[in-house]
Formats: C-alpha cells, sequence, structure tokens
C-alpha cells in the first residue's frame, strides 16, 4: 500500500501525520500488505519510518531519479 507523500512529508513535524502513517501501517499489516511512503526527502525520515514499520521508500532520500535503461 502506498502512502502519499503530503502526509510522509510532514512526518517529523506533525503528531497528527505520524499517526495516520501509523495508523496506514498497521492496518496494511493486518490485511497482509506491505508498505511503501512517498516523498522520503531525508535520513531522519527514513529512520521515523523504520520505526513506524514501514516496508519501502522512494524520493530523494533514498536515491535521485536517473533515466530508464533502454
Amino acid at each position: 500500500m502506498k502512502i502519499d507523500g503530503s502526509i510522509i512529508f510532514n512526518i517529523l513535524r506533525d503528531p497528527v501525520d505520524l499517526a495516520k502513517i501509523m495508523a496506514i501501517n498497521q492496518v496494511a499489516k493486518k490485511i497482509g500488505m506491505q508498505t511503501i511512503a512517498e516523498l522520503v526527502e531525508s535520513e531522519e525520515t527514513i529512520a521515523k519510518l523504520k520505526d513506524v514499520g514501514i516496508d519501502f521508500a522512494q524520493g530523494f532520500g533514498i536515491s535521485r531519479p536517473r533515466p530508464l535503461a533502454r
């Protein structure tokens, strides 16, 4: 289940967004799904997502975009 970047972006500053992410992750795990966070921009955000139990992340904090191989 992909978690929208608009929630992820403020995870370190907004306890409501953190609570939303935790709830989404909990529901996803209960129904047997993995989670992926969008718009992960920093090491601090990566660390928080790991603490929460998010499975995957995408964004500049993980890797810069690159051309697709042809």
